[in-house]
């Protein structure tokens, strides 16, 4: 099995021009993409804009247990990867792609252990396009594996991250002699957002159970759930600027101009938003949820066994626009 120079790549592949749009970035680099692969390999990048199954065939679960469809980056020659890595980083801000570099890299952590019969690694992650990469037409781009989903909606300059699961499993590792937390800042943040919290503010944010996994995760498409918590209205102006740094670890992952334009809008809509807490008020050992009209993040501490901070699962939907359902005709 090759084994990538995947933290090289945050180096080394080319800054596109500032001055050209996200669609362009994008689509230029969805298009040396494509120009790398053969007839074959076209064929089985791409699927329809309207195909459901394709659209859901995402998962936590490792490839071995949910199938995925599309390239499988382990199958790709060196160039191909470049690419695929290229277009990834179009897609994404730049902690965003690092932080799904992180996410890559925990998996390969498993399968260097070697405690598993599971195909765990970094060639255990597919690529694959849902309608034709366009500049105007909404399309989609789809990479993901093993406890990493991301459904990238594309129309122009808009872009939808949801729904995505953002998981890791280490949370923490060495990486060429450096320690790597993918989800260290949203673990951090929330922590420091619940104890900012007064005695009245927290008595309402922590639930009287325990949430154990996510309630929207896959397989939950469609589904909502009642508010609980906390509501944000009640939260002082540092309060909310905590409760934004904290939805940014989430809304921030697409490219800046998408991710600006979420932000806002969930800043509109902050006295319409909740947020949960449940667990002890403990970094990376408590359930947490922030929801709003148009945003649902869930952040779930997994209890397998052994430290349960070494496991994270996290969701965001955005009920109205999972999928970027209102751009489809």
């Amino acid at each position: 099995m090759a084994v990538w120079l995947w933290a090289s790549l945050l180096g080394v592949v080319p800054v596109l021009r500032a001055a050209e749009s996200a669609a362009v970035r994008v689509t230029q680099a969805a298009d040396a993409f494509v120009r790398t692969l053969n007839e074959s390999q076209r064929r089985g990048v791409q699927f329809e804009f309207n195909d459901a199954a394709q659209r859901t065939r995402w998962s936590n679960l490792p490839v071995s247990m949910a199938k995925r469809a599309g390239l499988r980056l382990g199958d790709l020659t060196a160039e191909q990867r470049a690419a695929a890595m290229n277009l990834l980083r179009a897609a994404l801000s730049e902690r965003g792609y690092e932080k799904i570099l992180g996410i890559v890299q925990s998996d390969e952590v498993l399968r260097r252990q070697g405690n598993s019969t599971v195909p765990f690694g970094q060639d255990e992650f597919f690529i694959s396009f849902m309608g034709k990469p366009s500049v105007s037409a909404p399309w989609m781009l789809q990479f993901g594996g093993h406890h990493l989903a991301l459904n990238l909606t594309m129309a122009g300059d808009q872009g939808v991250l949801t729904p995505s699961l953002i998981a890791v499993q280490p949370a923490m590792f060495e990486w060429n002699g450096k320690t790597v937390r993918p989800m260290g800042r949203e673990t951090d943040k929330a922590l420091a957002l619940v104890q900012s919290l007064d005695a009245t503010q927290r008595k309402a944010a922590v639930l009287a159970f325990e949430m154990r996994d996510l309630a929207l995760g896959p397989g939950h498409d469609g589904e909502t759930i009642a508010p609980e918590g906390v509501q944000v209205a009640t939260f002082s102006a540092a309060q909310r600027q905590l409760l934004l740094e904290l939805v940014a670890e989430w809304s921030g992952i697409i490219h800046d101009a998408a991710a600006q334009r979420k932000l806002k809008e969930i800043e509109s809509k902050l006295d319409q938003t909740w947020f949960a807490w449940s667990g002890p008020l403990e970094a990376g050992k408590a359930y947490f949820r922030v929801q709003g009209p148009t945003l649902i993040i869930e952040y779930a501490p997994q209890r397998l066994g052994g430290d349960v901070t070494m496991h994270i699962h996290s969701m965001v939907r955005d009920p109205t626009n999972d999928y970027g359902k209102q751009f489809l005709p």
